[in-house]
């Protein structure tokens, strides 16, 4: 075995410790989820076993990242994220600050101007705007955000979200795959409008 495979294979263990320790699992539970035995989840986070692809594929599929992820994490010390922006459609980018799917997802993107259309979907979000307004829609409320101001809602409910004006936004998108009751963090504005108004779902 060369070297470099070495080392690759000996970072394994410490990654899979570290994983299960930020959800806040214990091996016991880890057994349960997998099916691989306590002793052999402390050898491999240990490093005193090798890691195999018959153990690996449920550990990735147990902590909800990609088997990639487990093998090929950036160095050692450092901190940087190689960013990948994805362009979208009619001038709106969406850059990923966050590689862990199944966890709380990190995005920063530019919107452009599109019609509003409703969606709902298992989850929790969370909104920053950085520049210019947002425009957001939960259910029958509608407001207008300025940059500094957040809202975080359960996207159980309907909603959209996009540029209050001609002008992109920019913001800063937080979704995580567990839902509570929504809670919006601006103070009212003109543009908030009432339960009742029926114009603010359209």
């Amino acid at each position: 075995m060369d070297a470099e495979l070495a080392e690759l294979l000996d970072s394994i263990g410490p990654r899979l410790r570290a994983l299960r320790r930020d959800r806040g699992l214990t091996l016991e539970t880890l057994s349960e989820d997998t099916g691989i035995s306590v002793s052999t989840l402390s050898r491999l986070e240990s490093g005193r076993r090798r890691p195999t692809l018959d153990l690996l594929i449920p550990l990735a599929r147990a902590h909800r990242v990609a088997l990639d992820q487990l093998v090929t994490a950036p160095a050692t010390g450092d901190p940087r994220v190689h960013l990948q922006p994805r362009s979208r459609d009619r001038g709106s980018v969406l850059v990923p600050l966050t590689q862990y799917p199944g966890r709380v997802q990190v995005f920063k993107q530019v919107l452009a101007h599109r019609e509003p259309r409703l969606v709902t979907h298992s989850g929790y979000e969370w909104l920053y705007v950085l520049a210019g307004r947002l425009r957001l829609i939960l259910g029958a409320r509608e407001m207008t955000l300025q940059p500094g101001e957040v809202a975080e809602f359960d996207t159980g409910e309907p909603h959209w979200f996009g540029p209050a004006d001609a002008e992109a936004v920019e913001i800063l998108h937080l979704f995580g795959p567990h839902g509570d009751q929504a809670v919006v963090r601006t103070g009212p504005t003109a543009n908030d409008r009432g339960a009742g108004d029926p114009a603010a779902s359209r």
